[in-house]
């Protein structure tokens, strides 16, 4: 493929991640890779080990630990890849392709991951999918049993002034208007879920504030000082790391 038919491609596909292609052809994502691994603490060196991927959608992790050494990579999707939002595989597909890469491909659901099904790995990356899942402890468990040593997650999290754990749960498209996106449980949850599945240490690594969701539909917090507690309640991306 000349630069002139990949440029081509490239422009044909929506695209979440930006990623270099060489030849100076780099696809118009959203998220950037120095920013993304500087924020959740991708190791430098993957040499020899194995790394999974969920949530792959274009694969800008995938191809990164690829690049960083990991001896083997698989990246797994389902809803972003076949699933009925705006996402496709076309981009995965095609960087893939571009980059002369060996990552490998998985299409299944969060829950169904295990063992006989894809194997375990060194490193798993679980970047924003947690509170799009209907049953995040479920995925969790589902998480460990492919976990070999090192997990690393982001996730929305919410409720974040609350010293016990807890989850805000966002009904029919609640969290911006997105129906996709169901929990929003605080860091203490996330770490008490974590360590039920069975992580032996987890830490929080990395925290990042975005612009406050709009929230659909009214609120139905009467009492004053309810609704001046929620206010403290900012909703943020968080990363995580956990080991067995």
């Amino acid at each position: 493929m000349t630069p002139d038919e990949l440029r081509a491609e490239v422009a044909r596909i929506n695209w979440w991640h930006s990623i270099d292609l060489g030849h100076g052809i780099v696809t118009p994502g959203r998220t950037n890779l120095p920013d993304k691994v500087d924020y959740i603490g991708l190791p430098d060196d993957l040499t020899g080990r194995s790394v999974l991927d969920v949530g792959a959608w274009d694969g800008l992790l995938s191809f990164e630990a690829e690049r960083r050494g990991a001896q083997r990579v698989v990246a797994v999707d389902s809803f972003c890849w076949n699933g009925p939002g705006w996402g496709t595989k076309a981009g995965f597909d095609l960087a893939r392709r571009a980059l002369g890469s060996k990552v490998e491909d998985r299409e299944v659901e969060v829950v169904d991951l295990s063992p006989d099904l894809v194997g375990v790995f060194d490193v798993v990356l679980f970047l924003g999918v947690l509170y799009h899942l209907t049953d995040p402890l479920r995925a969790l468990q589902s998480i460990f049993s492919v976990t070999g040593s090192h997990l690393i997650m982001e996730t929305h999290v919410d409720l974040t002034a609350c010293p016990y754990p807890a989850m805000r749960f966002y009904p029919s498209g609640q969290l911006s208007g997105d129906p996709t996106s169901f929990w929003g449980p605080n860091p203490a949850a996330v770490e008490a879920m974590l360590r039920w599945v069975g992580f032996r240490r987890v830490e929080r690594v990395a925290r990042r504030k975005v612009p406050r969701p709009k929230l659909v539909g009214r609120r139905r917090f009467n009492p004053k000082h309810w609704v001046r507690r929620l206010r403290r309640f900012e909703p943020t991306m968080m990363v995580f790391h956990a080991w067995r």
